[in-house]
């Protein structure tokens, strides 16, 4: 099924709208020039037939003004060809005081002959008289006793008001054609100039693939609404390019972090394959190979948590958890790995909270932070856990006398895989997805972690969670 283009559909709409425009606007002014044209002829025949009237008072032989031409110029303006004047007796008849001469009879009809016995005058247009309908006024005239005397009729021949309504009429369908013309080729060429943007981002767009979306569109800088699309086009081309980067920054690093364990797993089954060992060897290789097996299943499970948060697809198991007994258990769960640092770790204000969330989740969530703080603290360091609430929620606290971490730093830390360069020179383990995990564990719970942090003093990761389920 054919589908105009928007250029053409602009062009069709424009120019209907401007059609029905046009047709609304010939009718009014066809609608007022007709009832102009009949006000002025009626007018002028009631000035008439007030003059007529006030001379039929008289008492003169001749009730009539000698040059009816002159009393029709003073108010049309010219001698109408076509005018017809009669007077009445009170009873319809001709009255006798007119001179015989050649005239058309005008009909005196009963809606007229009853206004006269009220004393108003009646406007008609009548047909029959001549070619063309007359427009006829018949008017009563009354004495000073308001005694019905005389009955004045004018009319006139509409043969030229309906010749401007015809001559109008066709002025309006010679001009009609050529404006609607005029205004489809102007619709056309305004069209055109106002797509063509639109036609030049389609172009820029079809060049940019996935190689190449460092590429923008050209922005004018007029702020119209082709430019806001631009404007938000560019937006959205920059987040596919940092989507990209980061996924292929992500294969990278994942391919990396699993090199390492299945290089040296690879190496230890080789070894082990190269001659005959004893049974304690082949333990200590096999004890060796579940360690590196464990690493890879601990970062597999790791990525498929990212992922999953990613696709926000993360789900939590809600339920009330008594988060001052679960900072207690992870207590003693991390106390152990901090003695083998030589850290001490400790508790610092404990208020008793219950909040809804995944236990499960929420102990990864602080076990990530506990052995982040942990591994980055020297001997002799110190690490402290405090639960608190606060208007909004509740904070966990984690806080150490570690490394820290620059300002430029704290605004990479919660990306997968990033590890400083402190943290790399010191040769810390680890595959750098602990606190993404921890800040997407947090998200998903409605929550957030806040950062501060001092080179060489330390750092505290503040966990913010809601008191209410997170929708």
């Amino acid at each position: 099924m054919w589908m105009p283009s928007i250029r053409a559909r602009l062009t069709l709409w424009y120019t209907g709208l401007l059609t029905v425009t046009l047709l609304l606007l010939g009718g009014v002014t066809y609608g007022l020039m007709v009832n102009s044209l009949d006000r002025d002829v009626d007018n002028a025949l009631r000035k008439i037939a007030q003059v007529l009237s006030m001379q039929a008072r008289k008492e003169a032989a001749a009730i009539f003004p000698t040059n009816m031409d002159d009393v029709f110029r003073r108010f049309f303006g010219f001698p109408p060809p076509d005018r017809y004047v009669q007077m009445l007796d009170p009873r319809g008849q001709r009255d006798p005081r007119l001179p015989p001469r050649s005239t058309k009879t005008l009909p005196f009809s009963p809606q007229a002959q009853a206004n006269v016995r009220r004393g108003l005058p009646t406007f008609e247009t009548i047909n029959g008289v001549v070619d063309d309908p007359v427009r006829l006024l018949t008017m009563p005239v009354r004495d000073n006793a308001n005694r019905l005397i005389n009955v004045v009729q004018v009319g006139l021949s509409l043969k030229n008001s309906y010749e401007t309504r015809r001559h109008f009429v066709r002025i309006l369908a010679l001009v009609f054609p050529i404006a609607l013309l005029l205004a489809a080729g102007g619709g056309w060429l305004l069209a055109h100039r106002a797509l063509a943007p639109v036609d030049q981002m389609t172009t820029a767009a079809q060049r940019i693939g996935a190689e190449r979306l460092a590429e923008r569109l050209e922005e004018t800088g007029t702020g119209d609404e082709l430019d806001r699309l631009a404007t938000t086009l560019n937006a959205m081309l920059s987040r596919l390019d940092d989507a990209f980067r980061q996924i292929r920054q992500f294969s990278a690093d994942a391919s990396h972090e699993l090199q390492t364990p299945l290089t040296i797993l690879k190496g230890e089954l080789e070894v082990a394959l190269r001659s005959s060992r004893s049974p304690e060897a082949y333990q200590h290789i096999l004890e060796s190979a579940l360690e590196e097996i464990d690493r890879i299943a601990v970062l597999v499970d790791g990525l498929m948590l990212l992922a999953r948060a990613d696709a926000g697809v993360l789900r939590m198991d809600q339920q009330p958890v008594e988060l001052h007994q679960l900072i207690h258990e992870v207590y003693g769960q991390a106390k152990v790995l901090a003695t083998t640092k030589s850290v001490r770790l400790s508790l610092g204000t404990i208020e008793p909270v219950v909040i809804p969330g995944d236990y499960e989740r929420l102990r990864r969530l602080l076990l990530n932070l506990i052995d982040n703080g942990i591994k980055y603290t020297p001997a002799g360091g110190q690490v402290t856990l405090a639960l608190r609430r606060c208007d909004e929620g509740v904070l966990v606290d984690v806080t150490d006398t570690g490394i820290g971490l620059f300002p430029t730093e704290q605004d990479r830390i919660f990306q997968r895989f990033y590890r400083t360069d402190s943290a790399r020179n010191q040769g810390a383990s680890g595959s750098g997805l602990g606190l993404c995990i921890a800040h997407s564990i947090a998200h998903a719970h409605g929550g957030a972690i806040d950062l501060e942090s001092t080179p060489g003093q330390g750092s505290t990761f503040t966990v913010r969670l809601p008191l209410t389920a997170s929708s």
